[in-house]
């Protein structure tokens, strides 16, 4: 076993016995780039970690190459080239030298963010060869053909796999109806991905991942100091990319009318979708809704619908509901699957049960079992650097409160049984809602 190994040991078990945050100071500036960084020291335990994330997600894919932003994210990693005198590295070689520093760099995209995250231990000579070598990769990718066309054949054999489930087919009827030709509601086909080119990519990589829109968070063993050499060393490799402006991207459009799509599909158990668009990240009313739907389904075997579905009736094994808010209107959705033969039973109970709760909402037992749960469990939600990053980023992309962390358990103990009827009855509309059925027998 490495020393290296080692040490990833005795920090994981430091992480593992560190103690929950009492509070949680977000220390918070703009970089002279634009960029702004966000850190949150948390000295107990040698590791750092960060997160870059830009405006560059799968809602600023051409409709005509959905799945450009994801395919661009993965291509980041497939290789750096030659500077000066540091040869090029294919994506193995870039690969083993992660593994050498025992560090980690992943790109990804998501539906609004195009994001590059890094770990690695905080001992200062690890730290300034992961800086180096993040800071190519993020300024030279290769762009590689050959590994573009393996990993297009790779996904598109992925797309063919999942025409044969049932729930392809249902989220891509849910999400075309909820969305209609809003971007939130596209997806990569073989058509789109044929289309995409490594030019695509390179044009797409500068466009958005541009220093003067990065976010930047850091969590970890560092002071401001270093976090602020951090970032001009990340900045640095961004910088040349420029601050083309990007086009406002359009609100999603509520529903006029209910939609009803039954797709025939021959197997065991039907799926059922139910929903419509629900709200931004920043209502106001984000904690009614969100203690609010922990009662109606977002609880597990304890919510309405797994009771009324499940318990009284045996139509499903599972029932559950959930907002998706994002900076635009993110859906709603229930879903379940059930007999083909029980399908219109469980779409009946269902949908009576969100009308009833939108109607009367919940009672005072269920919303406080649901305060206790919730208050009771709120410090797991960040009891290790990664979980606590992720929300800071999330704070950070979403524009809320510096102390919405301390704040939380105030805000959901303060949520009455009028809020919650109130917000629903403002967001939810039970008769015009989607419903798409998978699967179903006539």
């Amino acid at each position: 076993m490495t020393p290296m190994t080692n040490l990833f040991h005795l920090v994981l078990l430091c992480l593992l016995c560190a103690p929950a945050w009492a509070a949680i100071p977000i220390q918070h500036w703009t970089h002279a780039s634009g960029a702004r960084v966000y850190l949150v020291a948390s000295p107990s335990i040698p590791m750092l970690d960060v997160q870059i994330d830009f405006d560059g997600g799968s809602r600023r894919d051409p409709a005509d190459r959905a799945g450009l932003a994801t395919a661009t994210a993965s291509m980041v990693s497939a290789g750096v080239v030659a500077q000066g005198a540091q040869p090029a590295l294919d994506e193995n070689a870039l690969s083993e030298a992660w593994v050498d520093l025992g560090a980690q760099l992943g790109v990804s995209a998501g539906l609004e963010r195009f994001s590059v995250s890094l770990r690695t231990l905080t001992e200062p000579e690890l730290l300034e060869r992961a800086l180096a070598l993040a800071a190519r990769q993020l300024a030279a990718p290769a762009w590689p053909e050959a590994v573009w066309q393996r990993d297009r054949q790779r996904w598109l054999g992925a797309l063919k796999e999942a025409e044969t489930r049932p729930g392809t087919h249902a989220a891509r009827a849910f999400a075309q109806a909820v969305y209609g030709d809003h971007p939130y509601g596209r997806e990569a086909t073989a058509t789109t991905l044929d289309a995409i080119t490594v030019d695509d990519m390179r044009r797409f990589y500068r466009r958005h991942a541009a220093a003067c829109r990065a976010q930047i968070v850091m969590v970890g063993a560092i002071d401001r100091a270093m976090a602020g050499h951090i970032a001009d060393r990340l900045v640095a490799a961004l910088s040349p990319n420029g601050c083309e402006p990007l086009p406002a991207v359009a609100e999603v459009a509520p529903l006029a009318n209910a939609v009803e799509r039954r797709i025939p599909f021959d197997a065991a158990q039907a799926q059922v979708l139910i929903g419509q668009p629900g709200h931004r990240r920043n209502d106001p009313d984000f904690f009614p809704l969100f203690v609010g739907n922990y009662i109606l389904g977002g609880g597990g075997f304890v919510s309405r619908l797994t009771t009324e579905v499940r318990e009284k009736r045996g139509l499903s094994y599972s029932a559950y509901s959930y907002f998706a808010p994002g900076l635009h209107a993110g859906a709603f959705q229930l879903g379940l699957s059930t007999r083909p033969d029980q399908a219109d039973q469980a779409v009946q109970v269902a949908r009576e049960v969100v009308r009833r709760f939108v109607a009367e909402g919940p009672t005072a037992a269920e919303l406080q079992a649901a305060k206790d749960y919730l208050v009771n469990g709120f410090a797991l939600r960040f009891d290790s650097n990664r979980k606590l990053l992720d929300n800071v980023a999330n704070i950070a992309w979403n524009g809320l409160p510096l102390d919405y962390l301390e704040s939380w358990t105030r805000r959901v103990e303060a949520v009455t049984t009028a809020d919650i009827r109130r917000a629903f009855a403002r967001v939810l509309q039970p008769e015009r809602m989607v419903t798409v059925v998978v699967g179903a027998k006539p």
